[in-house]
């Protein structure tokens, strides 16, 4: 019967311990440059646009809030993602807003959520990077 109880006891523990392995702390993307390769800036809906059509490819839905803010969410699944991306004609930010069954608490957050966002971010360079 001893024996039972540690067995239990362990089986709990380790459950307990590989579910909260798929948690990382939240990952921003704080003042991201955006490149210029000429002398030509990019105007506000320039980077709008760019920063727009790299979400849709990978399947962000965007909100235009208010002139250099947009508000990005992402449903797969039962799982939701919402950040605010922040921009100028010289860099972007993209930052955690909300989530739903990610596993939010305090800073940390499913680590497939911080996956999405470097997806995001390399979806939105690569858009911006054909402006020049």
């Amino acid at each position: 019967m001893k024996n039972l109880r540690i067995v239990a006891f362990v089986l709990v523990a380790c459950a307990l311990f590989l579910g909260g392995c798929r948690t990382a702390p939240i990952q921003n993307i704080e003042l991201a440059p955006i490149a210029y390769t000429s002398e030509k800036h990019h105007s506000m809906d320039e980077v709008k646009k760019a920063i727009i059509r790299g979400g849709y490819d990978r399947g962000w839905q965007m909100s235009d809030v208010a002139p250099g803010h947009l508000v990005a969410t992402l449903n797969l699944r039962s799982h939701q993602a919402v950040v605010d991306i922040t921009y100028t004609p010289e860099n972007y930010s993209i930052n955690y807003k909300d989530s739903t069954n990610l596993k939010h608490k305090g800073n940390m957050i499913h680590s497939n959520y911080n996956a999405w966002i470097k997806n995001l971010a390399n979806s939105i360079n690569l858009e911006l990077s054909r402006l020049n």
